[in-house]
């Protein structure tokens, strides 16, 4: 009975050792934004009074911040469902490119609200989630998760916020 513990004990051991010794993946809070900028649309604009649209955008810029994203070409790949005034689904893919032309890319989800604004004008609130879906390269391991918030900068021009954790 002796030896069953020895041969227990030493294999817990051999376990936690080795635990020790392999380098383990920390995921590393990050905050980064992507200011875009439209290059190509394709909108629908609903004929039956209530402003409603959906549009098919792709955006370009260059994403700032922190984290292993921070510094490279950022494409949005958008559709966005909106109706005016009162909420909508914008939900779409970012896809990030290192010098190299390792490529992550990221899919994101937000749900647009309308409030009343301070001056009485509805006041948008765009946040959502966002997720690591796949990598190529130097990117491929790749993996996050985080909050996305959406600001408006201009008539086709946006800023993507994303606030997380990422490993490699």
């Amino acid at each position: 009975m002796i030896r069953i513990l020895n041969v227990g004990f030493l294999a817990v051991v051999a376990v936690a050792m080795t635990a020790l010794t392999v380098p383990q993946a920390r995921a590393e809070t990050i905050k980064f934004e992507a200011p875009v900028a439209q290059k190509e649309a394709l909108r629908l604009d609903f004929a039956d009074g209530s402003k409603h649209f959906f549009l098919l955008v792709h955006r370009e810029g260059k994403s700032e911040g922190q984290g292993p994203l921070a510094g490279m070409t950022v494409n949005e790949y958008g559709a966005h469902d909106i109706v005016p005034g009162i909420g909508g689904e914008p939900r779409g893919y970012l896809e990030f490119i290192n010098a190299n032309g390792d490529k992550a890319y990221i899919k994101w989800l937000i749900q647009a609200i309308f409030v009343p604004g301070p001056d009485g004008k509805p006041k948008l609130l765009d946040n959502g989630v966002w997720q690591v879906v796949s990598g190529t390269g130097s990117l491929k391991s790749l993996k996050g998760a985080g909050t996305f918030h959406l600001v408006a900068t201009g008539p086709t021009e946006r800023r993507f916020v994303l606030v997380g954790e990422l490993t490699q």
